[in-house]
């Protein structure tokens, strides 16, 4: 991925900020920015608008600073650049709830309609006028207007809803706007305040993407048809986005220095204001209470306004609890594979065949069917890291004009090729660690070069240290399809349980993410190195990143179709009636382990929009039941206020719970230090029927016998559309075992299937 595909949190520090006296110059040296919470119902009558109160606010508590945004729709107040000690006294002013410091967030970095069955079923999604009414916002590194992905070519106006504008900036202007890509903005007072004004001969001060990244995700999700696309010649055939007739509009707010807090809520901000009915964001900063995540602020405020919003799980997986944006009003997406690949063979001289991926493509002297020699880079390094082939830790003279063995870790995958290729290498063989298993990324690499697992790593290792003359060649076999199984969940993607809420299982969901094809930037190559002079008009990179813009296309495609539903509806929607098992019945893999994957690695399974269409019931959420659900939190009022920018006061006579919150999926969540043999644990929802009228029998099942699972009452009937129903689960588990089970809960009319995840988890 172009940028860091790790999610990482950073308290930032910023840099003075302008010419003023000496002791002001050093005070503003220690200067960070804040983003400041405001109880805007309690404004003094004395002031006409609440920006005069909030500059008020802070000058009283320096005289210096000022304001770098003031937030309106995401939150009610400003940020801002204070010392530590401006900060803690802005706290203790009238209205103030809270004063927190910014965070960086990092992004999570054309087969795919049709391994979803959307180009056999294009016809059941309406290709009505609210189809291509529907706006999704992509809050990325802004979008390179010239791809043929966002060509406007048999769309109507812009729709009379849309309030948005195209910004102009460096090397960008209105008319790089149209009737697809609608709207163009971009959020730096934030970066530029922390990093210092933005250099235009690096990055473009303006929404154009240098990176690829934005232009990826946004062509992702509602890209236009364009065929004859590739990489290279690898996945030849028609690039399409999940909701091609949607709208889009691209909102920068990641640079080469991060992602900042305040220009995201910025955008968002501006987004509600701009009228969009789908928000997808792939990038994720950490673990946080919801209350200081900018991202579920941003989200919480999206979602009053009927905004769904699709954010990425994180590329931190295997690891259990290595999720990000776990809010339950934000759809978490997870990454899976296609049925795609693109194999590369190593041939030793030993006469074994390794399997590996590539997406090289160079000239036919360079792939030449013939033996070279081959080296490990351990053993051509002075470095106690060579085998990472790190920048100038090759010696050249052990590896001019040999193929060269890299482990896999620590710099970029298609790094450790120019490293090679520096040192005189002519190929590369990338062996993944216990790190990454037999999970296989394909690059476009800069030399020739294959990418293998750990078994396989291990077995050529072992060549290269007995054979006193080791030699191997690359063989690049193309693109190919109907590789099975598949999906499989991605080694990389991150994974339960949600270490926020463990009583709300995350992700939600799992979507194509690994070598996906889609369009990129004119101003960077495909391996987005600055040596990297190649220009493509698309891309294949994989991440969660690549996974949320296509849960947001399919989220406008369901809105289109049924305008009517709530984001909370859709997610159900596609959560409900995702798939957790092959065409023949076995369940769906985990890369990571071999072994069937779980609800804490694929949230309710894989996503299905030809079923998603028709789900039959769906559980519903509305704002009232969220914040019932910081009630059940024991959120003080304050940050019940941060959130939902109006007091809200939790009933004391009210028992909450969030068991109950109406979500479609069930976390069972066992405490620690119970003397009892036994755990009752009870879970309330509601059934929404959005299908025909009909009769739905419950059927629940568990992997451990341990665990009783009862449904009362055991059918529900529905007689009309929009009936509700309610129903209640109640989970007996005998013993304390601190092993992790797994189950489902099934809804069927013998034509609908209301499927929900069950996991249980000890401590």
């Amino acid at each position: 991925m172009a940028m860091s595909s790790f999610l990482m949190v950073v308290l930032l520090l910023g840099l003075g900020g302008y010419a003023a006296a000496e002791v002001e110059a050093d005070a503003r040296s220690s200067r960070s920015t804040y983003i400041v919470h405001m109880a805007k119902s309690e404004m003094p009558a004395s002031f006409e608008h609440h920006t005069h109160w909030y500059d008020a606010s802070l000058k009283s508590a320096s005289h210096s600073a000022e304001m770098l945004y003031t937030y309106t729709n995401a939150i009610h107040g400003f940020s801002t650049q204070l010392t530590p000690e401006e900060a803690e006294m802005l706290k203790f002013q009238p209205g103030v709830l809270f004063v927190l410091p910014e965070l960086k967030y990092e992004l999570h970095t054309t087969r795919t309609p049709e391994f979803l069955g959307l180009d056999k079923n294009n016809e059941l999604f309406p290709e009505s006028v609210s189809a291509s009414d529907v706006i999704v916002g992509v809050l990325d590194t802004g979008v390179w207007p010239e791809s043929k992905s966002f060509d406007d070519a048999g769309l109507g106006p812009v729709p009379a809803s849309w309030k948005g504008t195209c910004e102009v900036g460096t090397s960008f202007n209105s008319s790089a706007c149209n009737r697809k890509l609608i709207g163009a903005r971009y959020f730096a007072k934030g970066y530029e305040a922390t990093l210092g004004p933005i250099d235009t001969s690096k990055e473009s001060r303006s929404p154009r993407d240098d990176d690829g990244h934005g232009t990826h995700t946004a062509s992702t999700a509602a890209g236009s048809v364009v065929a004859g696309a590739s990489l290279f010649g690898y996945a030849p055939g028609s690039a399409r986005g999940m909701a091609t007739r949607a709208r889009i509009a691209a909102y920068k707010v990641c640079w080469i220095g991060g992602c900042f807090s305040s220009d995201i809520l910025m955008a968002i901000d501006q987004a509600i204001d701009d009228n969009v009915n789908v928000l997808s964001m792939s990038l994720g900063g950490g673990m946080s209470d919801y209350f200081r995540d900018s991202v579920a602020i941003g989200a919480f405020s999206a979602m009053e306004k009927g905004i769904l919003i699709s954010c990425s799980a994180g590329n931190a997986g295997p690891s259990a609890y290595s999720l990000s944006n776990s809010a339950p009003w934000i759809t978490t997406v997870g990454a899976g594979t296609l049925d795609r690949d693109f194999p590369a063979y190593l041939s030793l001289g030993n006469g074994k065949n390794i399997s590996g991926v590539s997406l090289y493509r160079g000239n036919s002297e360079a792939t030449a069917l013939e033996m070279t020699p081959f080296i490990y880079a351990g053993n051509a390094s002075n470095s106690t890291s060579g085998n990472l082939c790190m920048m100038g830790s090759l010696i050249p003279e052990k590896v001019k004009g040999k193929i060269v063995m890299c482990d896999r870790g620590v710099n970029s995958r298609v790094q450790k090729g120019t490293v090679v290729k520096a040192a005189g290498g002519v190929g590369m063989v990338l062996s993944n660690t216990a790190a990454n298993g037999e999970e296989l990324v394909a690059d476009a690499h800069l030399l020739p070069a294959t990418a293998v697992g750990q078994k396989n790593g291990d077995v050529v290792r072992s060549y290269l240290f007995s054979d006193p003359n080791p030699t191997a060649v690359i063989l690049f076999e193309g693109t190919k399809v109907g590789i099975k199984p598949s999906p499989v969940v991605a080694a990389f993607s991150s994974r339960g349980p949600n270490a926020i809420t463990p009583d709300i299982l995350k992700p939600d969901i799992v979507a194509p993410g690994v070598n996906i094809l889609a369009g990129w930037s004119g101003a960077v190559g495909p391996t987005g190195l600055a040596v990297d002079s190649r220009r493509v008009a698309f891309n294949i990179i994989s991440g969660t990143s690549m996974s949320c813009p296509h849960v947001s296309g399919l989220a406008a495609l369901l809105k289109g179709a049924h305008p009517e539903w709530s984001p909370a509806a859709i997610r159900s929607a596609l959560m409900t009636t995702a798939y957790i098992a092959y065409k023949d019945g076995q369940k769906l893999q985990d890369v990571a382990t071999g072994k069937p994957s779980t609800p804490f690695d694929h949230g309710a399974g894989h996503v299905d929009p030809v079923s998603a269409l028709n789900p039959g019931l769906v559980y519903d959420l509305t704002v009232e039941d969220y914040l019932n659900f910081l009630c059940a939190l024991n959120y003080t009022e304050s940050e019940i206020t941060s959130l939902a920018k109006r007091k809200f006061t939790c009933d004391e006579s009210k028992s909450y719970s969030v068991r109950d919150l109406n979500y479609p999926s069930f976390a069972v969540n066992l405490v620690s230090g119970s003397s009892s043999s036994s755990t009752v644990l009870k879970y309330s929802r509601t059934l929404t029927n959005v299908g025909p009228a009909g009769t739905y029998k419950a059927t629940a099942t568990m992997d451990d016998p341990s665990v009783k699972v009862s449904v009362e009452p055991e059918s529900l009937s529905f007689a009309g559309a929009n009936e509700k129903k309610s129903y209640t689960v109640t989970f007996a588990v005998t013993g304390s075992s601190s092993l992790s089970s797994f189950g489902r809960l099934e809804w069927s009319d013998g034509k609908h299937i209301v499927g929900s995840p069950i996991a249980i988890s000890g401590s």
